[in-house]
């Protein structure tokens, strides 16, 4: 025997399971987690305490976690299973997706205001990154419809990140004359995939962000879209 006390032993880290009894562990665990305790009843509080813990109570006067439930503890319980469990879901994805992309997520689209924030959003970004940048001029056609693209398209693709800079701002406006824009520059851990100028000649003369996508895509320039769990994003608070 090692000598260590019960105490010692239920202190140490807990092992993550995978199998049957460990998802249903995780579960109970993130709803006594998630539930607003000091808004519980003192019996509702003590069930779920019951419920996370793996454990057998050490007061045998407490009762056997093996017995059956009340209608009554049923009922009590049950009233915002769904709306936590919907929750659990949503969190279990996002850990997966967060494992399988080692890689930030961002929102909406960048504005990069000289030459130097230019070059770090190049050089400094995440290697697995993909940056998209819209150099642009307010008064050339397309550049704001392209604009409006890559606001939808940065909510459909939040481990890329979109940035847009005035030519102007770049430090190199003669590069970027009007008959070249709009232009988009994608980049991968500093290297350059894509060089498109004038963009707009590969698309109608209205365009839409599915337009713009599609032209990416063939050229491989985006990742797999979000995982979704039902569109739950959008019910879950």
């Amino acid at each position: 025997m090692s000598g260590r006390g019960v105490d010692e032993e239920e202190e140490e880290a807990p092992v993550t399971h995978t199998g049957p009894k460990g998802v249903i562990n995780d579960w109970r665990k993130f709803k006594l987690e998630s539930t607003d305790q000091e808004a519980l009843p003192p019996s509702k509080r003590e069930l779920l305490r019951q419920m996370s813990s793996p454990h057998k109570p050490k007061d045998d006067s407490v009762g056997s976690l093996n017995r059956k439930m009340s209608v009554q503890e049923y009922e009590l319980l049950k009233e915002d299973d769904e709306q936590c469990l919907r929750k659990y879901r949503k969190q279990c994805m996002q850990e997966m997706h967060e494992r399988l992309s080692f890689g930030p997520k961002f929102e909406g689209v960048y504005d990069l205001d000289s030459g130097e924030a230019f070059l770090d959003v190049i050089e400094k970004e995440h290697k697995l990154t993909v940056v998209v940048v819209h150099i642009y001029k307010d008064d050339v056609k397309g550049c704001e419809e392209l604009n409006n693209c890559l606001n939808c398209l940065a909510t459909e693709y939040p481990t890329v990140k979109f940035c847009r800079i005035n030519a102007a701002a770049t430090g190199a406006g003669e590069r970027f004359s009007d008959d070249v824009l709009p232009a988009v520059l994608v980049y991968k851990a500093g290297e350059l995939l894509g060089n498109f100028l004038t963009v707009t000649q590969y698309f109608n003369e209205e365009f839409f962000a599915t337009d713009v996508e599609a032209f990416l895509n063939d050229y491989g320039l985006l990742p797999e879209k979000e995982l979704r769990v039902d569109g739950e994003e959008a019910d879950v608070e």
